[in-house]
């Protein structure tokens, strides 16, 4: 200090210590990134490990909003909200976005780790097998959960949700296309009719044989229910499962795709046109599908490694289920304008009591 105040010998101490002060606070945070990344995804979907490497990698702070379907999503975009770089929409709803044009389009000088997307993923992609604007993420199927150990006996089929014994205790998710879906499925039709007698079979099967047995249509919190003891039969995803309950009570659950056959999806990364930060975005897709970091990602849920050539290299969990789960699985496409009959007979089973 006294060198320093010999060289500024009008200052008065405060001003000084001041100087100091700053000098220290620059020293000690100037190394401190300024870039941050912000991504708007699914609970329960990236893990901590892949973002702290990310972050420590590439010198930037990521932050994560999360959402619960993909409707929430869209109307949070469409409603104006900006600042997020990287978006996760599963398959008809980027499909809907590519065509109002909402996405930059994929930089593939940057993106270098394309060629360990499978061939697979990007067959089923079909609103964008090119990867011009969406980047498969993870290609993976619903299904039903039960708690062995409060339902010992059970058929693997849509109607454990018929059944009465079971009631109260049973929650199915609070999205349209998935329970529509699952319910034109067991009816032995498409997870996409459109055709009349279809839908209304579909409309009948969930508003009769189902809802009278749930609890509740519950997109956010099902996990939760079932880990807490409350709910024992729940539709849902595999990993907002599994991330509630010990490993070492894994053994007394059971997640099954119904003998019928269920729906599927391809959740992509996308880059809306409002983001901030394109490279930096197109930075964290091209390391995403690193295979180390994507094997990372399917250890930390167990799934497998279904959309990534090499992932599986380097993977060390057992996957929770197989890629031959997905073949009595079908990709929910993009309807179009008649995404409004399914959005009427929802809102009618739904509310309806």
């Amino acid at each position: 200090m006294k060198q320093i105040t010999n060289f500024l010998p009008n200052l008065k101490k405060n001003s000084v210590l001041s100087i100091l002060l700053a000098i220290l606070i620059f020293t000690f945070t100037g190394c401190k990134s300024e870039k941050t990344l912000y991504l708007y995804c699914w609970t329960y979907y990236i893990p901590d490990s892949v973002v702290e490497q990310f972050e420590k990698e590439f010198n930037v702070d990521v932050k994560i909003d999360n959402y619960a379907s993909n409707e929430e999503m869209f109307a949070k975009l469409k409603a104006g909200a900006k600042g997020y770089d990287v978006i996760f929409p599963s398959q008809d709803y980027a499909s809907i976005m590519i065509k109002q044009g909402m996405f930059h389009k994929i930089d593939n000088t940057q993106f270098t780790n394309r060629h360990y997307v499978s061939e697979l993923v990007r067959s089923k992609a079909t609103y964008d097998p090119d990867m011009e604007y969406a980047v498969p993420y993870y290609m993976g199927c619903s299904g039903v959960i039960v708690n062995k150990t409060k339902v010992p006996d059970y058929e693997k089929s849509w109607t454990i949700f018929e059944r009465k014994d079971l009631a109260n205790r049973m929650v199915m998710m609070d999205d349209m296309r998935e329970v529509m879906g699952d319910a034109l499925k067991y009816n032995g039709y498409s997870v996409n009719s459109l055709d009349p007698e279809a839908l209304e079979k579909a409309a009948h099967t969930i508003a009769y044989d189902w809802k009278p047995n749930i609890v509740k249509f519950d997109a956010e919190s099902y996990a939760k229910g079932f880990a807490s003891g409350d709910f024992w039969v729940v539709q849902g995803y595999a990993e907002s499962i599994y991330e509630e309950i010990p490993e070492e009570k894994w053994d007394t659950i059971d997640f099954f795709v119904p003998k019928e056959g269920g729906t599927m999806y391809i959740d992509s990364m996308c880059i809306p046109k409002k983001s901030s930060h394109f490279d930096l975005a197109m930075q964290f897709i091209n390391f995403i599908h690193r295979p180390q970091i994507y094997a990372m990602f399917c250890d930390e849920f167990s799934f497998p490694p279904s959309t990534n050539i090499k992932a599986g290299e380097y993977m060390t969990v057992e996957p929770l289920y197989t890629e031959e789960i997905l073949n009595n699985c079908e990709i929910m496409d993009d309807l179009g304008e008649n995404l409004a009959i399914y959005n009427k007979i929802w809102q009618e089973i739904r509310y309806t009591e």
